[in-house]
């Protein structure tokens, strides 16, 4: 893919990121981590400027050093991911099949943010 295409979606990915910061529904990090990729695939400058930003870098930092996912943020997508399948339980009318899949899918997504540490090690 030509770079720019990265440096649009990384621009874009900061922008939701930058509104997750305010949203209470809509997670800041995940959309940052996706702007740092695309950056380092198109732009050294805006991937440092990201990195070493004083309120966004050091989550970031903490993600690529240590595999951290803060405490906080665990609560948080697990309950909303318990709160989304009762949602979809009350509202489709999926097969079992469907249901247990996406169940199955949402508990393996929980496991892994659950087993990551929850501050670096520094920090413990």
């Amino acid at each position: 893919m030509p770079r720019i295409v990265y440096l649009i979606f990384g621009c874009l990915f900061v922008g939701l990121g930058f509104i997750g910061a305010f949203l209470p529904l809509l997670p800041t990090v995940p959309f940052l981590l996706l702007a740092l990729w695309c950056f380092a695939r198109s732009s050294q400058r805006f991937h440092d400027w990201l990195y070493h930003h004083p309120r966004f870098g050091p989550p970031l930092r903490d993600w690529d050093q240590h595999g951290v996912i803060p405490v906080r943020a665990k609560i948080l997508s697990t309950a909303m991911m318990v709160v989304s399948m009762a949602i979809m339980l009350a509202v489709t009318d999926l097969s079992v099949w469907t249901y247990g899949g996406i169940a199955a899918v949402l508990t393996l997504v929980s496991l892994y943010i659950l087993s990551r540490p929850g501050s670096p090690p520094d920090r413990s």
